[in-house]
């Protein structure tokens, strides 16, 4: 059932993105009077196709769904001898480069605004985020060196406030890349201070790592409690019940429950004096994890402690909501800004300040698409404007087969007064598409390997 989530949350990912980048295309075009031939979801053979509209544009949904086109009618495709007379003022070919250079790039504008589009539906909706607030920085990080401590609430990164945790994942990320210094706000016992967060001994090589946990910055543990108690378990033993928040371990906090967990595995056959709250009775108890005996720690040989219970942990939370004009604002500033920072994360590859392990294709993008629809709604909302972005990006492009590629080209003949020659064209294109192969094989390549290492 997880497979199959996966691939329906990616196909329909991919359908939606490819479709409104495709509309936007088709729109201008018509909008500039040019006839559109085919509009096509996907290539190879069609599964679906119907006509439709006042030109009979074919509208096709086809067998492999990795892209798709719209085909307008084009002197340069077709032959001249088959398009009608009063068709020919119609033909993309004969449009003013204005016009050509609107159609090319409004594919690329329509996912950007539905990057916006999205963001402001998940400001409206509001969406549950972590408080940013600190579990205890190891010694030495960056954030102890800031003097930042357990429970500080980080309130602003440079002069952005922030509310979640999320907010402060974005918020450095520039600052991260860049090894650079920033002014962090937060709050201790009801005092706002700030301090300056340096980021000049993090390694930004692989984005897909924790970056601030490498800072020593890590969300505080949430609420542990025990979800559930099985049968003759030495959590049934100790009184335990659904909903007892655990307190401390041998009078020692846990900081987190996958902390409990371990102190569990690791005391097989030990008491554990456990403090617990029961409503708003404070209890205390005694469980003795039993060995479990089909498992050993590796290389260890030692036995695997388990009480039989459930145990989860609930995060602080904060919903984040920005309505009205300001919620429009901010979802426009933030598909700015991961435009920007796309770009940027594309130049340092290039330039090889950035691992290439940071680009991802398809099978990696199929899993996120898996992973946030399993998450919720708004987790997939969220995913799907951060495709919309890249793919956006990804199209403007200078590069040949694309549409920043097609771009350059209108740029060039407006310098020269009149276009390429067909033939530097033909060699242009094929080195984009030798190019863009390259891109695909490294990103599969990635994708391959984080496959087999997981």
């Amino acid at each position: 059932m997880s497979l199959l989530q996966t691939l329906l949350a990616f196909l329909a990912a991919l359908t939606l993105l490819i479709f409104v980048h495709e509309l936007g295309h088709y729109l201008v075009a018509r909008w500039c009077g040019i006839k559109v031939v085919r509009f096509s979801i996907g290539f190879g053979r069609p599964l679906f196709s119907r006509r439709f509209g006042r030109d009979g544009t074919e509208w096709v949904i086809a067998a492999i769904p990795f892209g798709g086109y719209v085909k307008m009618l084009d002197e340069q495709g077709d032959e001249t001898d088959s398009i009608a007379a009063a068709d020919l003022p119609r033909t993309f070919s004969r449009q003013s480069l204005p016009k050509r250079a609107a159609v090319v790039v409004a594919g690329p504008l329509a996912n950007f605004l539905l990057a916006i589009a999205l963001y402001l539906l998940l400001n409206g909706v509001g969406v549950q985020e972590p408080v940013a607030r600190l579990a205890p920085p190891p010694p030495q990080s960056a954030a102890a060196v800031a003097g930042l401590q357990a429970g500080d609430q980080i309130v602003s990164i440079g002069d952005r406030p922030v509310q979640s945790w999320y907010e402060v994942r974005i918020g450095l990320l520039d600052t991260v890349i860049d090894r650079a210094k920033i002014s962090v706000g937060y709050e201790r016992d009801a005092v706002l201070r700030t301090t300056w967060l340096d980021a000049a001994a993090s390694s930004a090589q692989d984005l897909e790592k924790d970056y601030l946990a490498d800072l020593g910055l890590s969300v505080a543990p949430g609420r542990i409690s025990v979800s559930s108690v099985l049968p003759d378990s030495p959590a049934h033993e100790a009184a335990l019940q659904p909903g007892d928040q655990i307190l401390s371990v041998n009078g020692q906090s846990m900081a987190g429950a996958r902390a409990f967990i371990e102190m569990v595995r690791s005391s097989a056959g030990s008491e554990l004096a456990v403090e617990l709250l029961r409503g708003s009775d404070r209890i205390r108890t005694v469980v003795v994890p039993r060995a479990h005996p089909s498992e050993r720690e590796q290389d260890r040989g030692k036995p695997v402690g388990r009480i039989g219970a459930g145990i989860s942990e609930r995060l602080e939370m904060v919903e984040v909501r920005h309505l009205g004009l300001d919620g429009l604002q901010r979802s426009v500033a933030k598909t700015w800004e991961m435009s920007v920072f796309t770009l940027r994360m594309l130049g340092r590859m290039l330039v090889g300040e950035l691992s290439w392990r940071n680009l991802s294709g398809p099978v990696a993008i199929a899993d996120y698409a898996g992973q946030s629809a399993r998450v919720g709604w708004q987790a997939y909302v969220s995913f799907l404007a951060l495709i919309s972005i890249s793919l956006g990006v990804l199209n403007l492009l200078p590069i040949p087969v694309l549409d920043g590629g097609h771009l350059l080209y209108y740029g060039l003949e407006a310098l020269r007064g009149r276009p390429l020659s067909e033939r530097s064209m033909e060699l242009t294109q094929k080195a984009g598409l030798a190019l863009i192969g390259a891109m695909m094989f490294v990103a599969l390549f990635n994708d391959l390997t984080r496959l087999i290492g997981s």
